[in-house]
């Protein structure tokens, strides 16, 4: 979370902006209940209707400026909790684009979409939460409790009872509750991870006839998610009521002592609605505090989840040298030396001891069975994956001396399965060469045997 935690640093002073403004509009919404007795006690009681206008206006201000504030607020902690957002996505999108198929084959297709999209919008959510309450509540819970001293300590005494007890209680839910969230976000990857191999896979299933026993997967892991959030929920959910509770026996028990208190003329009328009205603030206050609570432990819960994928170093280390077939062009464009290949939590290697050497403008191809390590063999010569044993050379050069980059530049490769991007054809074709002309692009197609094709399309 502390790498996180770092992103705040470009948004400081909205950061600070934000709960500052919160605690104006706190402030004044202090005052209300003051207003309010004055009225009740010296407009109402003594039948002074000028009275009553002033103060009701004095209100009415106190609620306009306080508007203001929350609306300020509002801006700065959305600025800040969207910009936060966007850095980590294209922190995140920037670094899993830097890891070798070693990594992400690790990590997981599915447990790497879910931390890009579902885990980064909680923690957006969360501080934009944590902006906007995590002082303001407090403020309110302990300026209400501080109020009340100033109107009648005895009646204020209730108050500092009331307030340990609502501590207890949110703060005993949110510790029990941490866990168990990170057990759902853990589930959702796997329900996740499930649907996608599915999608994926539909065709391989179909021709087994694996339809019932894929459906009869997921609904088990489906179900164990639901029954995972479903207990969670409940332990979430005793939060509002415990709360009622605890805070609306405080009020009945502040009555009852304002109504002695008025009776033997200690306190007057108006002062017993301010004290109801800073322990209706508290209730709000605390239920809101409750909210952000649980937000804050789904947010602590994904932004340590995204951690652990930023801390995940590439395996692999950049070369430096250029990928350039020089004017002397050496005798081999690719050799293999020795090579063999194990793949990270196999139990046996995929390829051993393959010597292999192509000649410049040499064509082969390699037969074998599925699993014979065909596909292994093609991915060592770009360096997706880095051979265990031996050496891989491309134009007599070792390709884990090479720049990635450069080296990846000199190699076509064709993917069994024919991926399309968003976009037009022409821009998916671009991909290889960003400048290519049209006449360029047709003659691929044609060499591609897929000019006919494109040609039957629209546009």
């Amino acid at each position: 979370m502390k790498q996180v935690l770092q992103y705040f640093k470009n948004y400081k002073w909205k950061a600070i902006l934000a709960p500052l403004f919160k605690m104006l509009e706190a402030a004044f919404e202090l005052l209300v209940p003051l207003v309010m007795a004055a009225i009740i006690d010296n407009g109402i009681a003594g039948n002074d209707k000028p009275y009553i206008y002033k103060m009701a206006f004095v209100m009415v201000g106190l609620g306009v400026i306080g508007l203001g504030c929350s609306i300020t607020a509002q801006y700065f902690s959305a600025k800040t909790a969207m910009g936060i957002g966007k850095e980590i996505r294209y922190d995140l999108f920037k670094h899993i684009e830097t890891l070798s198929y070693t990594e992400i084959d690790k990590l997981g297709s599915a447990t790497l979409i879910t931390r890009m999209t579902s885990d980064v919008n909680q923690v957006q959510t969360g501080t934009n939460l944590v902006l906007r309450l995590f002082m303001r509540s407090p403020f309110i819970v302990f300026g209400s409790m501080i109020m009340a001293f100033t109107i009648d300590f005895k009646a204020a005494m209730i108050f500092v009872i009331t307030i340990p007890l609502l501590s207890v209680v949110v703060f005993g839910i949110m510790l029990s509750s941490i866990p168990l969230y990170k057990k759902v976000q853990s589930q959702l990857d796997r329900v996740l991870g499930i649907t996608r191999e599915n999608l994926t896979g539909v065709r391989v299933i179909r021709a087994f006839n694996k339809e019932e026993e894929e459906i009869s997967h997921f609904k088990t892991e489906n179900e164990q998610f639901t029954r995972l959030q479903t207990f969670v929920g409940k332990i979430s959910a005793l939060m509002n009521p415990l709360t009622f509770v605890i805070v609306n026996s405080a009020i009945l028990v502040l009555v009852w002592t304002g109504a002695w208190r008025v009776e033997g003329g200690i306190l007057t009328q108006g002062a017993v609605v301010a004290l109801v009205n800073y322990m209706s603030q508290i209730l709000v206050e605390l239920i809101k505090l409750a909210d952000l609570i649980i937000n804050i432990t789904k947010a602590v819960a994904c932004g340590n989840r995204i951690q652990k994928v930023l801390e995940v170093e590439p395996s692999m280390e950049n070369g430096s040298k250029e990928c350039i077939e020089e004017k002397r062009t050496p005798a081999n464009a690719v050799d293999f030396n020795h090579v063999s290949l194990t793949y990270s939590g196999a139990g046996a290697p995929s390829l051993t001891d393959i010597d292999l050497h192509v000649k410049t403008g040499q064509t082969i191809g390699i037969i074998g069975g599925t699993g014979s390590g065909k596909t292994s063999v093609v991915n060592l010569i770009p360096r997706f994956y880095d051979a265990t044993q031996g050496n891989v050379l491309v134009f007599g050069k070792p390709v884990k001396e090479q720049d990635m980059e450069s080296l990846r530049s000199q190699i076509a490769v064709v993917p069994q399965k024919a991926v399309l991007f968003a976009g037009t054809i022409r821009e998916n074709m671009k991909w290889g060469k960003e400048d290519a002309t049209d006449e360029e692009i047709m003659e691929a197609l044609t060499i591609a045997q897929a000019a006919e094709v494109v040609q039957k399309k629209e546009g």
